[in-house]
């Protein structure tokens, strides 16, 4: 009795690894959209909270070592307040921007091949 071919067997396992990787690599932009979109949006809540904490935080802390009551506390948790509002729009412009970028790139493609 012989043994298969190697070199056959070979083929048909990379042909196996290329129908997979095709298969995965379809699924994954959809994934990858749907998480990206997902990950911008705790980003921009996470740079809100932070700057309210932060804020929080330095007004508590100068109140505690001036001795004065809620003063330095409220004017802090309002800048802060501001700054995340400030991180958030950026981040914001700078999400659009990629995504006009990205479709201006799509739209040249289509352009390019004629569709």
């Amino acid at each position: 009795m012989s043994d298969p071919d190697p070199k056959q067997q070979l083929d048909a396992l990379e042909a196996k690894i290329a129908a997979a990787k095709a298969a995965r690599e379809s699924d994954k932009v959809h994934q990858e959209e749907h998480y990206s979109q997902a990950q911008l949006a705790w980003r921009m809540v996470t740079e809100m909270v932070a700057g309210l904490g932060i804020g929080f935080g330095i007004g508590y802390g100068l109140d505690v070592l001036f001795g004065t009551t809620p003063f330095l506390m409220v004017l802090f948790t309002l800048l802060g307040i501001v700054a995340g509002i400030r991180v958030m729009l950026r981040s914001a412009a700078e999400i659009q921007q990629a995504q006009l970028a990205k479709k201006a790139g799509d739209d040249e493609k289509r352009d390019r091949n004629g569709d």
